[in-house]
């Protein structure tokens, strides 16, 4: 194998761990922090209509 497929198929890897750290790619840390969002929004939404009555 040479080195060219060697980093590309590194470069395709949206996770990688590494010496107990946890490395994400670019794209998959956008996802993640947008369907973050999207359930923190969800949940202000039922917040507001009174689902979580506290």
């Amino acid at each position: 194998m040479n080195e060219t497929d060697k980093t590309e198929r590194e470069k395709e890897k949206t996770v990688h761990h590494e010496k107990g750290v946890t490395y994400f790619s670019k794209d998959s840390e956008r996802r993640v922090f947008f369907i973050l969002t999207l359930i923190m929004l969800l949940l202000g939404i039922l917040y507001k209509c009174g689902l979580f009555d506290g």
